[in-house]
């Protein structure tokens, strides 16, 4: 049964659009999900259309046909999102932006808010303002939104999202560490970083968050945060996935492990940082409470069970793995006295 609304994802089968679409079923949307992989659907609500939504004449046919809302999980770069923002603004009732929390700045360990400091607008270093790191992307991108003078557009920002094939430590993602615990092999992590808060949330939760969203007037030129409360420190997380896979870690520099791992811009201005949620705008927006969303633990052992049950890895990167191994093969430093 559908309402006669349709919905557009953009990029959409990643692990927040595989949660996102379901919910968008239940709520009587038909949805369209373009992929560059072929995908099929067993749900004559749901068509995914094979294409890169960078590509103009693909973007613009799909825009052709019309649709009540769209959701845009694309990365760009700035300069692409310039070229083609004002178009998809136009061509719907209400456009949702993915943008990411990690446009936030240094807030210490209180809660972010919707208002609390950006990056973009808070950080003195111009070598770090001269990049279109993702994080500074996502806010100039936001930033032109807000400017075009249209209100039809919303601002979601999700911290670290898990589930499916996603899963992060540090900044690791699944085929760089997770790959090396199922096959037994040492897993790096730097001890600076012990200490920092993260937050990371269910995919399942934050696709429920943004579907409330959807074609809801009271959204519209407005941001959200879309998270749990819920904080642990990245030793907190560590133990988790060490509990749950088994998995021998070996301490590390900061320093090395920037130059195993690389992502400088990353770790210095979001992981080192302490990422503490205030998601009460989107538990309101959303008609949901902080009790009702998933412990991390609790998710962390769900999905993992799942995915070590058929696991599935983007390429390997030989030669970070490489660096990974000769880390690990170096004795541990003497403890300072």
């Amino acid at each position: 049964m559908t309402n006669g609304k349709r919905i557009l994802l953009l990029g959409g089968t990643g692990v927040i659009g595989t949660f996102l679409v379901p919910e968008l079923r239940k709520a009587g949307y038909s949805v369209t999900v373009t992929s560059r992989a072929p995908h099929t659907s067993n749900d004559a609500g749901v068509t995914y259309l094979l294409g890169n939504a960078k590509d103009d004449a693909f973007l613009d046919a799909c825009l052709a046909q019309g649709y009540d809302a769209i959701v845009d999980f694309m990365i760009y770069s700035t300069e692409q999102f310039k070229s083609r923002y004002k178009k998809l603004m136009a061509s719907t009732q209400h456009y949702l932006f993915l943008s990411s929390y990690r446009v936030y700045g240094d807030n210490g360990c209180a809660p972010i808010r919707e208002d609390s400091p950006r990056l973009l607008d808070s950080v003195n270093d111009p070598q770090y303002l001269a990049t279109d790191e993702y994080g500074l992307a996502k806010a100039r991108q936001e930033d032109l939104l807000r400017a075009y003078g249209r209100l039809n557009y919303t601002i979601i920002r999700p911290a670290i999202t898990y589930g499916g094939e996603r899963f992060q430590l540090g900044t690791m993602e699944a085929n760089e560490f997770l790959v090396r615990a199922l096959n037994k092999k040492p897993v790096v992590f730097p001890e600076e970083m012990l200490g920092k808060r993260t937050t990371m949330t269910w995919a399942g939760d934050v696709g429920k968050m943004i579907a409330k969203l959807v074609l809801n007037k009271s959204a519209c030129n407005n941001v959200y945060t879309a998270a749990t409360a819920e904080s642990r420190t990245w030793k907190d997380v560590l133990a988790i996935y060490q509990q749950i896979l088994d998995m021998e870690v070996k301490p590390v520099s900061l320093a090395e492990y920037e130059r195993i791992v690389g992502r400088p811009w990353q770790i210095r201005y979001d992981r080192m940082l302490h990422r503490v949620i205030d998601n009460t705008k989107i538990c309101v927006a959303a008609g949901m409470k902080q009790s009702e969303l998933m412990p991390l633990r609790d998710g962390l052992r769900i999905e993992l069970y799942q995915f070590t049950r058929a696991p599935k890895f983007r390429p390997v990167d030989d030669a970070m793995q490489a660096r990974f191994d000769e880390a690990c093969a170096k004795p541990d430093e003497a403890p300072k006295q």
